[in-house]
């Protein structure tokens, strides 16, 4: 930030102080980004013209105040896509190759022969079109593995899903699938989207794995299905209740893979999005067009924007 406090008086706060840091300020960086303290301050942003979030999702700061305001809003997209493709492939391979089981029989000392599962030519529907979700699909090509989308419009020649479905049309493409990946952005048509009629269409041998929003499913319908084995498991990064509470089945449930919302957490992240902001603050001091525009409507960066992907290569 010293580039930035070069250029501009800078107020830090935490949630307690924000509506008096917010009075006179013109541009806010939200880098808490799972902070739901900004509605309640935003009676006091009185001059407001530029929100930043320090996260690709953008729900926590997108409530009708911000989004019936002229305060541009821009996310972070592009610092997490190749980290959670890794995650992704990684808890896949996990599944395919019995690893938890594999560490269970370590422990107990037991030798005892397994035959495990391939990945190549399984058949994967990524929920959720966006950049983070092309990685994902790049990556679990390159393993072999049979990739489509699902997405606001259905379409074909996509580069990286080569078809693209209708994510209205969810309940009915689900049969196909051995893996279905949930990493949409959270909107009032995605939220609860998989719940259980989507989980009783999949097939018994499948796997969901949700590095999106946790309110992409309807847990309990979740914790239904897999104790009635209409699925076969399920990795969950995130949840719609964090931290996930003591109480949840889930964090005993077999066939089961859990992380504590980190999927995308990569070594020097936080670093990286603090550098993300300040190369879109150079760009709205030079009065030029900013990266990763939100529309507001939609609730993501629309796909045909320009976004700051470069900004994580490397990383």
């Amino acid at each position: 930030m010293a580039a930035i406090e070069d250029a501009a008086v800078v107020r830090y706060t935490d949630e307690r102080g924000l509506a008096g840091a917010l009075a006179g300020a013109d541009a806010l960086f939200v880098y808490d980004f799972l902070s739901g303290a900004v509605p309640g301050a935003w009676p006091a942003a009185d001059r407001l013209r530029w929100l930043h979030i320090a996260s690709a999702g953008v729900d926590p700061v997108l409530f009708p105040g911000l989004r019936e305001s002229d305060v541009v809003l821009t996310n972070s997209r592009g610092v997490f896509d190749d980290a959670i493709a890794e995650y992704v492939l990684g808890v896949v391979l996990s599944f395919a190759k019995d690893f938890a089981r594999s560490l269970d029989l370590q422990r107990a000392g037991t030798w005892q022969h397994r035959e495990t599962e391939r990945i190549a030519g399984r058949e994967v529907l990524v929920v959720g079109t966006g950049p983070i979700g092309r990685a994902i699909a790049r990556m679990l090509r390159a393993a072999g593995m049979r990739v489509s989308g699902a997405g606001r419009r259905a379409r074909v020649g996509d580069p990286d899903f080569g078809v693209v479905h209708e994510s209205a049309e969810l309940t009915r493409l689900l049969p196909g699938f051995d893996y279905v990946v949930a990493v949409a952005p959270l909107t009032g048509q995605t939220k609860g989207m998989f719940d259980a009629a989507a989980f009783a269409a999949m097939k018994p041998s499948a796997r969901f794995v949700n590095v999106g929003r946790g309110e992409l499913v309807v847990t309990s319908d979740l914790i239904a299905a897999l104790r009635a084995g209409e699925i076969a498991g399920a990795a969950l990064d995130v949840f719609e209740t964090e931290p996930l509470p003591a109480e949840s089945p889930l964090w005993t449930m077999p066939d089961v893979l859990l992380s504590p919302h980190m999927s995308g957490d990569f070594h020097g992240w936080r670093r990286t999005l603090v550098e993300v902001f300040a190369g879109n603050f150079r760009r709205w001091l030079a009065g030029e067009p900013l990266w990763n525009v939100v529309d507001k409507r939609l609730g993501y960066v629309p796909s045909e924007s320009q976004g700051g992907a470069g900004w994580a290569t490397g990383n």
